[in-house]
């Protein structure tokens, strides 16, 4: 449906601009060959001949041919706020009906222009849709801001930390819903459930070059890859994801959760934003061994503010000034989560690496122990995967044009690659495997893919949980926090780059 009214509106404004052209004195055919008309519209009322190359700007483009037929009807003596709002919002009608149908319409050029003066009003408004079209552009192409929401990756990042994303380190994509309410990603203003774009208009993935790859231990924003599709009611989205509901509680039974909860289906750039680190690229080997990351064998990167979980068990309680100084803990009831008294003197403690070292060292400790957690993982196939986000692996992370050789024990982990990220049909028949048709053991990746994990790893829902992200879910990667707010401002973290 939406492409039969995008040629419709296509035709319409293409033969309104035949008969413009022709009232213009401009060689009427000249208005059917596209880029060409503006090239003439942009001669014929003396537009500086630059606008008419910013038209191939991504994106920003459209706005300028719009801006452009706006001057361009302008010549016709049509100055009011209705007419140009006509000519944005149904030129396809607008332009037929100057052409054809209106014959009081003439062409007055020039001179017809003299005679026009801006309102206090309309230079507002033009001064407010340039404005528009220059942040969408920035936000678009150059950097987005963006707000932490929650502690997956405490004490690197902080809860309201505002962040600058560099989208041009990676490469911009092209959005692939273009026509959305903007500033905004998937909702609408004031509201938790309604989308904020058209799901008709779309273009396929497209990525602008960048000048840098993703690095190991990069911190990256990233559309979440399990929120393609959500429960659309606040409490459920990205908190608790479609999938996990429909494993855990549905058992699979998808016709059961749809009868019980409304579903929205997101494209890949509306759905959720995530920040976590990069801990492997395309190619390295993944480990887990007791909360320890290894890559490709060797201990991983440890982030200077990362944090895990420890069990502490001590002689006599620690005083309230040594959690104040030590691991700034001001209030035993309210310091989410950071320590738990489990029982007498043992105690569940989130901490950095530093902090460590510092509680380890104290006359009244008795042991200090890594806190295991056993919950279950991806590819959440306990049979042949009984992996747990603390004991995870050893697992290759896809690299584009690598061909992997397809089993009964390892389909769990590239079925949703397969079927999802990369487009195909995949059949499961007595142990053999049918793509797009086609009877086969063996895939090769069309993307890279990349593994990513919040620093603070026991509070974090990250790829242990829903695994690889794609390269086509890359928005960019988090470079310089420009505000970060508590209780008060945080004046140490503004302006300070992220590492």
């Amino acid at each position: 449906m939406g492409w039969i009214i995008f040629i419709l509106g296509t035709i319409g404004w293409h033969i309104g601009m035949y008969g413009m052209f022709k009232k213009a004195g401009i060689d009427a055919w000249k208005a059917l060959i596209p880029f060409y008309n503006t090239w003439c519209m942009v001669e014929i009322t003396g537009i500086k001949k630059w606008w008419f190359w910013l038209q191939f700007v991504p994106i920003a483009g459209q706005f300028v041919s719009i801006w452009i037929t706006i001057i361009f009807t302008m010549h016709f003596g049509k100055f009011d706020l209705l007419s140009h709002t006509a000519v944005v919002l149904v030129p396809f009608l607008y332009f037929p009906y100057l052409g054809f149908v209106d014959k009081q319409v003439r062409w007055g050029g020039r001179e017809v222009m003299k005679l026009y003066k801006k309102s206090a009003t309309r230079e507002w408004i033009d001064a407010a849709v340039f404005a528009v079209v220059a942040a969408t552009i920035i936000r678009t192409f150059i950097f987005e801001a963006y707000t932490i929401p929650t502690e997956s990756m405490e004490k690197t990042l902080l809860v309201n930390d505002f962040l600058f994303v560099n989208k041009m380190v990676y490469g911009p994509r092209l959005p692939q819903t273009p026509l959305s309410f903007p500033f905004v990603h998937n909702t609408l203003p004031f509201s938790q459930t309604k989308v904020s774009y058209l799901r008709w208009a779309s273009i396929p993935y497209t990525r602008i070059k960048g000048y840098d790859t993703i690095h190991r231990n990069d911190v990256v924003v990233f559309n979440f890859p399990a929120g393609d599709t959500i429960i659309n009611l606040p409490g459920f989205q990205s908190k608790a994801p479609y999938y996990d509901v429909l494993r855990d509680e549905y058992k699979g039974n998808r016709e059961a959760l749809l009868a019980d909860y409304p579903i929205v289906v997101h494209p890949v750039d509306k759905t959720d934003n995530y920040i976590k680190r990069c801990t492997a690229i395309p190619g390295d080997v993944l480990e887990l061994k007791n909360s320890v990351l290894y890559i490709n064998g060797a201990p991983a990167f440890i982030p200077p503010y990362g944090q895990i979980d420890y069990i502490v068990r001590t002689k006599s309680p620690f005083t309230n000034s040594f959690l104040s100084e030590n691991l700034g803990i001001d209030d035993l009831s309210d310091n989410n989560g950071q320590l738990m008294l489990l029982k007498d003197n043992w105690y569940r403690i989130n901490m950095t690496a530093k902090e460590y070292e510092v509680v380890k060292s104290q006359p009244n400790v008795d042991s200090i122990a890594v806190f295991q957690e056993y919950h279950p993982c991806f590819p959440h196939d306990p049979i042949n995967q009984p992996w747990t986000t603390d004991n995870f692996g050893p697992l290759t992370i896809p690299r584009k044009g690598a061909t992997i050789t397809l089993t009964p024990q390892n389909i769990a982990i590239y079925r949703r690659l397969i079927t999802t990220y990369e487009s195909n049909t995949l059949e499961e028949k007595n142990n053999t495997f049918i793509i797009n048709g086609v009877s086969t053991n063996q895939y090769t990746f069309k993307y890279n893919y990349y593994w990513m994990m919040g620093d603070n790893r026991h509070r974090s829902q990250d790829s242990r949980y829903w695994g690889f992200v794609p390269e086509t879910h890359i928005v960019g990667r988090a470079s310089m926090i420009w505000m970060s707010y508590g209780k008060g401002p945080r004046w140490n973290r503004i302006f300070s780059f992220i590492k």
